[in-house]
């Protein structure tokens, strides 16, 4: 067996798992099949990595074929890793692309079938702490976690389950930390590579000179979710922001306010934030989209209508994702940021309404209450569930520093 890439390079032979390599005065002996160990170029498809790689031309249409059994092919994504094995004859052996981090596309021959099937990535799981510090060479939640060796990913699932708490863009100061218990996850098929974030367990906040905490516990028949120490949900009506990110405040509200294009003074009934072209926006609060499209000097603009005679709006849009009478849920994407409109260059507008009046977006959230909280009858098991998450957070060492991390693979 050899092993190459697509573009015919033959592996070096520490890489070709079997090929019989020749020494003086012995007889090379064909390989009986061949490797190709590649990742998916830009504009691939299934069909052409298998053509790429010398499958016969029956082959791919079957492999295409069964593989529609259990994944759609068109969604192969570039820069994803994958395996083709052939025969001499460029019949297929075996094909391997792994779809995302949880799952492999294998496509093997059985006799003289081919057979599709999806197999999970094995993993282990292990629980770690991480904790950050807001000071002047970490300003933001993003710096701060990239400081303790941790990815955005992360710090979008924390900024997520305290957004309703901190305003993430105008609330951090220096000496603000925080400490969470996290699961993290390692392939146990690749030299324990990090494979990604499982859930926050428990986290808290020092913010201000208040401490804000949250625990992890999923209600009996219910879906998981994040409440404080007495058991109030974390999730708020709405959201502090319709941006995945710590967006920064440009223009208030405000009922009078100098319009920058139109030269005159107007009243601004939103919150403007500065974010670039094509950052996701997302809905604030489940609801029903009312308007998707283009509306004069916002540009094309997303309207819901939420419960308790609520609406929002994100105008001077880019790109939009949903439509008329469609139901979206908190955090769904709508739409991408742009300066479509009377726009002088890329935000987003964002404004709330509560019985038809245009009102501040920053005080209506904060007037919202909360989600359900814990039945009393469920308190009991929540409380063992609080405790011995926070009792963990108190006790357990910090995870690896950045420097160690770089040297482990792990997730920096």
């Amino acid at each position: 067996m050899a092993v190459s890439g697509c573009g015919g390079r033959t592996a070096p032979p520490s890489a070709r798992g079997g090929g019989i390599l020749s020494r003086a005065n012995d007889i090379t002996l064909a390989a009986e099949s061949h490797v190709v160990a590649a990742r998916v170029s830009i504009g691939a498809t299934l069909a052409s990595m298998l053509r790429g790689c010398g499958v016969v031309a029956a082959d791919v249409a079957r492999v295409v074929e069964q593989a529609r059994t259990v994944f759609d092919p068109r969604k192969v994504r570039s820069g994803q890793p994958f395996v083709v094995e052939t025969r001499n004859d460029g019949s297929l052996r075996r094909f391997e692309y792994e779809i995302d981090g949880d799952r492999v596309l294998r496509v093997q021959r059985a006799g003289d079938a081919l057979q599709a099937s999806l197999t999970p990535i094995p993993k282990t799981r292990e629980v770690q702490v991480v904790r950050g510090r807001i000071d002047r060479d970490a300003p933001s939640l993003f710096a701060a976690m990239d400081e303790a060796g941790e990815s955005i990913d992360l710090s979008l699932a924390l900024a997520n389950i305290f957004g309703g708490e901190i305003d993430f863009s105008t609330d951090l100061q220096p000496g603000d930390q925080f400490t969470l218990l996290v699961e993290k996850q390692f392939r146990t098929d690749d030299d324990a590579a990090f494979a990604g974030y499982g859930p926050i367990l428990a986290a808290e906040f020092d913010n201000g000179g208040r401490r804000v905490r949250a625990v992890r516990y999923t209600p009996p028949g219910g879906p998981p979710g994040y409440y404080d120490e007495r058991g109030v949900s974390m999730r708020r009506f709405f959201l502090r922001s319709p941006l995945k990110f710590e967006p920064v405040i440009t223009s208030g509200f405000s009922r009078s306010r100098f319009h920058p294009i139109l030269r005159e003074y107007r009243a601004h009934l939103g919150i403007d934030y500065r974010a670039p072209t094509g950052a996701p926006v997302v809905a604030v609060a489940d609801g029903v989209v009312v308007e998707a499209g283009m509306s004069g000097g916002a540009g094309r603009l997303v309207h819901l209508r939420h419960p308790n005679h609520l609406e929002s709006e994100y105008l001077h849009l880019s790109a939009i994702v949903v439509h008329a009478g469609q139901h979206v849920h908190q955090g769904d994407l709508i739409g991408r940021v742009g300066s479509s409109g009377l726009a002088t260059g890329p935000h987003l507008d964002y404004r709330v309404k509560r019985d038809g009046v245009f009102v501040n977006p920053l005080s209506a959230q904060r007037d919202l209450p909360p989600a359900d909280p814990i039945a009393s009858a469920q308190m009991p098991q929540f409380i063992a569930v609080r405790d011995g998450a926070f009792a963990r957070l108190a006790s357990a060492p910090a995870t690896q520093t950045a420097a160690s991390r770089a040297d482990s693979g792990s997730p920096r």
